[in-house]
């Protein structure tokens, strides 16, 4: 008997979807936050981490108090015909909910290491802060926002918790891969359940391996 590869391409496509959100948010509230200090900065930046520490089925609670259809943007969002419960939309929101918090995290750090003088001295000679941005500062901190990306796309594949209070296990709409091995050990299906653990887990080590290498060549370049 053959094994159903849905559940892995989808967690693929969920996980693709929820980085597609989760980059570009991380790396400007990164950005945006960089080398300022003022009053709340502290509370921002610890709310922007909370979904690393939060228990992921809290996450999905989260989400359904908010895109509930008995709640304000869940019910408006329902009246214009964009259910979100219990489809893959509310997967990849769930998954990027979880995955903001290591881009936001690698995209701080990854500013934090790129040399001011030189942002500096392209300012001096006239660079646009949008240029600055483009020529100097993304490009010397790509190593550790790769990294990030490659971290979050990792945490987004393997998301669980948060995704099947949300999106259900609605087979081949909303089953990823890590909500298809609750349900297979649930039912007795200890060989099913095997094949999408090693699977995910032969993949997960694939990326960890490429942010080591990304990591090892970057303090090589020091």
């Amino acid at each position: 008997m053959g094994f159903d590869f849905h559940p892995l391409q989808l967690s693929f496509l969920v996980a693709g979807a929820s980085l597609f959100v989760a980059l570009p948010l991380g790396i400007g509230a990164a950005f945006t936050l960089r080398g300022r200090r003022f009053r709340g900065q502290t509370f921002i930046e610890s709310l922007f981490l909370l979904p690393l520490v939060l228990p992921p089925v809290v996450t999905g609670l989260l989400l359904l108090l908010v895109l509930g259809k008995q709640q304000p943007l869940g019910a408006w969002l329902l009246s214009r015909g964009v259910p979100i419960l219990f489809s893959p939309l509310a997967a990849m929101l769930a998954s990027a909910f979880v995955a903001f918090p290591l881009v936001f995290q690698s995209a701080r750090a990854a500013f934090a290491g790129v040399d001011g003088q030189l942002e500096d001295a392209a300012r001096c000679l006239g660079a646009a802060p949008p240029r600055t941005f483009w020529t100097i500062t993304l490009p010397l901190a790509a190593p550790g926002l790769v990294a990030g990306a490659i971290l979050a796309f990792a945490r987004a594949l393997g998301e669980f918790g948060a995704t099947v209070m949300v999106a259900g296990n609605v087979e081949g709409k909303t089953l990823t891969a890590p909500v298809a091995i609750y349900f297979a050990a649930e039912e007795g299906d200890f060989r099913r359940a095997a094949f999408y653990s090693i699977a995910l887990a032969a993949l997960n080590l694939l990326f960890l391996a490429g942010v080591s290498a990304i990591s090892s060549r970057k303090g090589m370049g020091r």
